[in-house]
């Protein structure tokens, strides 16, 4: 369990993040997949990070720090269609120049909701974490809104589809919350323990 998180910085340069050596598991996933919600749900604190009912509201990286000791980092969602075609670029750059040059990035969350199929953008994603061996689990949100077949089915059916490891996770009842933060917590260790 998370003892204290607190709001550390936000970013709209990657090159500008914290240069200090502690880890950051960072959270990726389309526009209004949940990220800000389930940050606030795993760290008990309501309004941590800002949430929103209008996609692409959260166009900086922001970093929010676990215990002295590692960063959860928040970023900006994609595939968002109003935002424009520039807009969307520069959320895609600012993404991937954080992903490919971030030292201290041992674990990243990628959040599908788990009412949808994947989309081009989440494939496109996924095999991209894949090519540069970006250690990730897939947290399946809004679980509270699937009865417990049709998501059992559906956590099936991703692992199946994308040969990876999920989590069913809600920011509503907390299913997957304990899960979410043993695999962060895991995650956190053994990178440290590493390096």
């Amino acid at each position: 369990m998370f003892k204290n998180v607190a709001f550390f910085a936000s970013y709209n340069d990657a090159r500008k993040t914290p240069a200090d050596p502690r880890p950051q598991i960072a959270f990726a996933g389309r526009s209004n997949v949940g990220k800000s919600s389930l940050l606030n749900k795993l760290s008990g604190r309501h309004k941590l990070a800002k949430t929103s009912k209008i996609p692409g509201r959260t166009r900086r990286i922001d970093f929010f720090l676990v215990d002295e000791r590692f960063y959860l980092v928040d970023l900006p969602g994609y595939g968002y269609v109003k935002a424009g075609v520039e807009a969307r670029k520069k959320w895609g750059q600012l993404v991937e120049n954080y992903l490919r040059n971030v030292d201290n990035l041992k674990g990243l969350v990628f959040l599908l909701d788990c009412r949808r199929d994947p989309n081009d953008d989440d494939m496109q994603m996924l095999e991209w974490l894949k090519a540069n061996d970006v250690n990730f689990i897939i947290a399946l949100t809004k679980a509270d809104k699937l009865g417990r077949g049709a998501l059992c089915q559906k956590n099936t059916a991703i692992r199946k589809l994308l040969g990876v490891e999920t989590i069913p996770v809600s920011s509503i009842s907390g299913v997957g919350k304990n899960e979410l933060i043993k695999w962060i917590d895991t995650t956190v260790k053994n990178q440290t323990e590493r390096s």
